[in-house]
């Protein structure tokens, strides 16, 4: 008896574009959202584009500052949240501000709608959520945003390291996909094929424009909006991050562990993905087009450029695997020395 059956959450509106901050009340009218909302958000961002979408509101919504985003501050946005008997949950940020509000809005089980200000990562639209712990980082499922609105003139503002940290995320969409594949031959994973294709066609755009991401450009940030987003709904499809967290992921949530604060996730995923795409494809691979993509965005290709050091990166590398149990081209770990090969190789190290 055929007994397979998938509950897909997607965002029901999703708006990218110049100017289309100014269209956030008029989405939020559509979402037939009920209640005030309580608007997440952090300084920076309060000032760019807060106050921009509150005016277009008929009333004053109460805001809640995240300053260093923790699990803590998910309690404190569940109590405030309470408190102002909210509604729903409007996240205005950078990605792990909108993860806040995100897994806040998933422990109320109230609405949430994403605005982000950065393009960072693709947790702006998944169905995921990671924040730092006790020095390391810890992702956990949540419901995806209603709504997501992304203002590619605001975004194309913002620091230039957190779109091609947002570019690497993407980009490493590669080894993900590969990973999950090998654990479907190997290990009997369930694998969609809809998921994976939509996931690595991300990357493949990412690469295949990589010349033309330039700072400064919006139409730089509409191309890497669009690839998050796509990114994010490979990942509701297939109700797990599997399209885009593998082996790589695991490196870098090690070094989180190892050397906390060194660098930005995307960046470290960046790099990590070179190697991993060097173990998955051999000397003359696809990691050599990985490499030059995240170099011509000007995206980290070396652990120097990360800040970690070589000894840091290798025990990431060697150790990745007793992160959580979820087969990749890493397996049950891998030698010291098959660690240094493949980054000196690859020019990591």
């Amino acid at each position: 008896m055929f007994e397979k059956r998938s509950w897909i959450q997607l965002p029901r509106n999703v708006v990218i574009g110049h100017g289309v901050i100014a269209e956030t009340g008029t989405m939020l009218a559509d979402l037939h959202l009920s209640g005030v909302p309580l608007v997440v958000t952090s300084p920076t961002p309060k000032a760019i584009a807060t106050d921009r979408i509150t005016e277009q509101l008929s009333y004053d919504p109460p805001v809640e500052l995240v300053e260093h985003p923790r699990f803590a501050s998910v309690e404190r946005v569940i109590e405030r949240a309470r408190d102002e008997d909210a509604g729903y949950l409007l996240g205005i940020g950078g990605g792990t501000v909108i993860d806040v509000a995100k897994m806040a809005a998933d422990e109320l089980g109230v609405g949430f709608v994403s605005v982000p200000t950065t393009a960072s990562h693709d947790g702006i639209v998944s169905g995921r959520g990671s924040l730092p712990s006790g020095g390391t980082r810890h992702s956990v499922a949540a419901d995806p945003p209603m709504g997501v609105i992304a203002d590619t003139a605001v975004i194309a503002d913002a620091p230039w390291k957190y779109t091609t940290a947002g570019c690497a995320d993407i980009i490493s969409n590669y080894t993900a996909v590969r990973d999950w594949q090998l654990a479907h031959r190997l290990k009997n994973a369930e694998y969609s094929e809809y998921a994976g294709a939509l996931s690595r066609m991300t990357a493949e755009m990412l690469v295949g424009n990589a010349d033309s991401i330039k700072q400064g450009l919006e139409d730089s940030a509409w191309v890497v909006m669009k690839a998050l987003v796509s990114s994010g709904v490979a990942m509701s499809i297939a109700d797990s991050s599997r399209p885009a967290s593998g082996a790589e992921h695991l490196v870098s949530h090690q070094l989180d562990r190892i050397a906390a604060g060194t660098a930005l996730h995307g960046h470290q995923v960046g790099v990590a993905t070179i190697t991993t795409e060097y173990l998955h494809t051999g000397q003359d691979g696809n990691w050599q087009n990985v490499q030059s993509a995240l170099s011509n965005i000007g995206a980290p290709t070396t652990t120097d450029e990360l800040g970690h050091t070589t000894d840091d990166f290798i025990e990431a590398m060697t150790t990745a695997h007793e992160i959580r149990d979820r087969y990749t081209i890493l397996g049950n770990g891998i030698s010291e020395a098959a660690a240094r090969e493949a980054a000196r190789v690859t020019g990591v190290i």
